[in-house]
């Protein structure tokens, strides 16, 4: 294992090496400060995407600009999610993190979703709910992209694109107070150093109450950037990563018979003398982009990431057999737990992109290589009510829950140390055949390894695996304004953790279909994607309330369709509009070895509505001979089971509006309001259980002022 650790390392080094060593042969000491000032815009090459136009890939792809977020007053990556179809919220945690899933995968429910930035993995890590004041756009890439991606579900992949350093002055300071408490500031300030270096500092600072009874968080994210023109044709990025948070551990509430509304939605059951759950993390990225020529470049990095999730939680009790709100009604039997969780992820990529032309037709190559080197260490402790429902110890009234128990004594029951290390190579070629057809071929090899320790007793759970991973894919293109394309790719995404007897589980396997058109008018002021897909994903795994830890529940399928618009409607009026329809459930009939319950065939999975849909409209006008931009937004979410072994468990449909203003009071100075939930819509946007249900938030509205440099 040292030895591949090693050779990670040595890969590492070896990614910066030739990736400097072009422009390194080819730089002239003597470049005036003239060549630099060209670079008036900095841009950074996207991992995993090569030279071919949006337009001419066969899949979907939705953008969230960050002029979207900002006319809607959006503050974190779950409610930016919003504005793509076939996203849907899932079980996040307590609130700690991140979690949803695309066109009906989610992953492994007991980690946040994985999610890319800047085209490295940020899902293997704890590092809290994403602050979107570094987000320069948010890229959801559907479906069949795994061959290339590597490792990841086959409903898509998201890769945030963070805000670069520039060498012109600009940036902003914006104060925003609102309902429940939050007082929140951020800023952003970007400059030049001299003609070789700019800098950009981004990042906010949150304190927060809740709608929710005795809820509270803060959190600090803080991401400094540099940025060196060695030359016209090379850059080198480095970004730094700082997150602190902390929030109370929120199952959210009971419902009891399935009766929504019996329990208010601010009610809590933890226990406040818990203190907050503490999140840290720390990030490092180092890139470097380098034009060889016209047609080829190269594109390589590294990232080292750390993270802490830590802290004391109460929790309701699942278990039926523990649990005394099934015998009388009326009180909730509790569990309390401990977590410490730390990680550590080194990866790294290399990537040659080009186009060749032989026989007539243009050959559009992506040659890359990555690895990691990432390690987890887990521990929980728990204390559980006596079997047989009878115990009241440290138990609540339902309806009118008394804090300040005192807290029982707990036994440790996951005390290990995971470490994996993977490597993969890819290599991809879009083809014109012709000015109108092109073809996709594209191929990924990945080599992993797995060595899980139980501390508590020395035992050593190993496995390696090897994958390949193919991606085919076809593009018609009729005339100017249409693209018809058709995709395939298998996918290899390796499983954490092991079971309750110690084994580790078998990678999840996934193939992925999808056929689709994109359109635009001749002025782009209709542009748009009709999807068709279905997927089909093995060896998925559940979290697992008894024990604590997670557990394998078979073969799940996902199929549908979905359709994005934006269409400028004026010069003034913006209206973007998604819809998917997605019918997402289990391919084979399986028994939870917890519940005893059968899960048959055909289940519904859990938090997936069926239809989605949004509406969101921008206008841009004079109030009083201020400029003015008026946006509103409607959000519809289907019923979804909220308990995978109770799926006649449903969470409600909902509809909900928000709507914001921004007015421009001087060039300088701007403000904006922002309401969430205009007519008070009381929903619920996920669940676990009947026990641990997530309600949304009612009525609120914050105010914020806006000053730009």
């Amino acid at each position: 294992m040292k030895q591949h650790v090693r050779l990670i390392k040595h890969g590492i080094a070896l990614a910066i090496a030739v990736a400097l060593a072009p422009q390194a042969l080819a730089q002239d000491s003597t470049a005036s400060d003239k060549d630099v000032e060209r670079i008036s815009i900095v841009k950074h090459r996207q991992a995993y995407r090569g030279d071919v136009p949006v337009k001419e890939l066969p899949q979907s792809v939705s953008i969230v600009t960050e002029e979207l977020l900002d006319n809607m007053g959006v503050m974190d990556l779950q409610s930016a999610l919003r504005f793509s179809s076939g996203i849907a919220s899932q079980n996040n945690f307590g609130g700690l993190w991140d979690s949803f899933a695309i066109r009906g995968f989610a992953g492994d429910g007991n980690k946040p979703s994985g999610y890319l930035v800047n085209g490295f993995n940020t899902g293997r890590g704890f590092t809290g709910k994403r602050d979107v004041s570094s987000i320069q756009a948010i890229e959801i890439l559907k479906g069949p992209g795994s061959a290339l991606y590597g490792r990841g579900e086959p409903g898509g992949t998201i890769n945030i694109v963070t805000k670069k350093p520039q060498f012109e002055q600009e940036g902003y300071l914006e104060a925003t107070a609102g309902s429940f408490d939050l007082y929140r500031l951020e800023g952003d300030y970007t400059n030049a150093i001299n003609s070789d270096f700019a800098f950009r500092v981004n990042g906010a600072y949150e304190n927060a109450g809740s709608f929710r009874d005795t809820v509270d968080s803060k959190k600090t994210f803080l991401t400094p950037s540099l940025v060196y023109a060695l030359n016209p044709d090379t850059s080198v990025f480095y970004e730094l990563e700082y997150i602190d948070q902390e929030a109370d551990f929120d199952r959210g509430i009971a419902i009891p018979d399935m009766q929504f509304g019996v329990v208010p939605i601010d009610t809590f059951y933890g226990e406040p003398g818990d203190g907050p759950m503490s999140i840290e993390g720390l990030a490092h990225q180092l890139t470097i982009q380098t034009n060889l020529n016209a047609n080829w470049s190269i594109n390589s990095g590294i990232s080292l990431r750390g993270s802490s999730f830590e802290g004391y939680s109460t929790e309701p009790e699942l278990s039926a057999g523990r649990q005394l709100l099934l015998v009388d009604g009326e009180t909730l039997s509790r569990q309390r737990r401990y977590r410490d969780y730390d990680t550590t992820d080194l990866s790294a990529r290399f990537e040659l992109s080009g186009e060749i032309k032989t026989a007539g037709m243009a050959h559009h190559l992506l040659i890359g290589a990555d690895a990691y080197d990432y390690d987890y260490k887990e521990l929980m402790q728990r204390w559980r009510t006596n079997w047989g429902g009878g115990d009241p110890t440290y138990s609540v009234d339902l309806l009118n829950p008394q804090y300040g128990a005192e807290a029982p004594a707990m036994g440790i029951v996951i005390n290990t140390k995971e470490e994996q290390q993977a490597y993969g190579v890819y290599a991809q070629d879009q083809i014109d055949l012709a000015t109108s057809l092109k073809m996709l071929i594209g191929l990924r090899f990945d080599d992993f390894e797995q060595h899980v320790t139980n501390l508590s007793n020395g035992v050593v759970t190993s496995q390696a695996q090897t994958a390949i991973s193919p991606r085919l894919g076809a593009v018609y293109l009729p005339g100017n304004n249409w693209s018809l394309y058709l995709s395939y790719s298998e996918g290899f995404s390796p499983n954490s953790g092991v079971d309750n007897n110690g084994n580790a589980f078998e990678p999840e396997e996934s193939k992925s279909y999808e056929g689709g058109v994109k359109f635009n008018t001749d002025n782009d002021s209709v542009t748009g994607t009709l999807a068709v897909f279905r997927a089909e994903k093995s060896n998925i795994l559940a979290a697992d309330p008894v024990n604590g830890g997670t557990i394998a529940m078979g073969e799940v399928e996902s199929s549908g369709v979905e359709l994005d618009i934006t269409a400028t409607v004026y010069d003034d009026t913006v209206v973007i509009m998604s819809y998917a329809y997605v019918d997402a459930s289990n391919s084979n009939t399986v028994t939870n070895p917890d519940w005893g319950v059968e899960i048959t065939a055909g289940t519904p999975l859990v938090n997936i509505p069926e239809h989605t849909f949004t509406l969101n409209a921008r206008h841009d006008f004079s109030l009083g001979g201020y400029p003015t931009t008026v946006s509103a937004g409607l959000t519809f979410v289907d019923e979804r089971v909220g308990d995978a072994v109770a799926p006649d468990y449903k969470l409600p449909g909902y509809t909900i509006v928000n709507v914001s203003g921004v007015v421009e009071l001087t060039p300088q100075l701007t403000a904006r309001l922002v309401i969430d939930n205009l007519f008070d819509k009381e929903y619920y946007d996920n669940s676990y259980s009947a026990l641990w249900t997530q309600p949304g938030k009612p009525l609120n509205a914050r105010a914020s002022l806006r000053y730009l440099f």
